[in-house]
């Protein structure tokens, strides 16, 4: 079985071309297809739906601010606390609903151990908004360096 031409007298050489007619047949009968199925996807059931006038009540989480000072003391708020309070008050908070966010307020010379377990602290109590509050960066005044 030969592919080629019936005729034996021609060239005997592979046919090298492309042949785009299979490939035109198909975009031909997908242009067809798209055709008719277009005006079926703008269809749309109209409905007259009711008009609400409540508005959304949104809930602030409230936010805790931990401070920890050089000395690696902590204070909830502006109350000092020592470890077993401060497990105590966050599982208590990790408990309400919304969950509050909690700031966390270090000094500059605390060693980033305690940073670390307080943290790991409050992870493991099952509050999962942890932010950390610093001071912008003062600017010189003008001429100044």
């Amino acid at each position: 079985m030969a592919f080629g031409s019936f005729n034996p007298h021609r060239q005997q050489a592979m046919m090298s071309d492309i042949n785009v007619t299979p490939m035109v047949d198909v975009m031909l009968v997908l242009l067809v297809i798209f055709i008719i199925t277009a005006p079926m996807f703008t269809h749309a059931v109209k409905l007259d739906l009711p008009k609400a006038q409540a508005a959304a009540v949104q809930q602030r989480p409230e936010t805790v601010t931990v401070a920890i000072d050089a000395a690696g003391k902590l204070f909830w708020g502006e109350e000092e606390v020592d470890e077993a309070a401060f497990d105590a008050r966050l599982l208590a908070a990790s408990k309400r609903s919304p969950q509050p966010e909690l700031q966390l307020r270090a000094d500059r010379n605390t060693r980033y151990e305690v940073v670390a377990q307080v943290m790991a602290a409050a992870q493991t109590r099952g509050l999962t908004k942890l932010g950390f509050v610093t001071e912008p960066k003062k600017e010189p005044a003008h001429g100044q360096r």
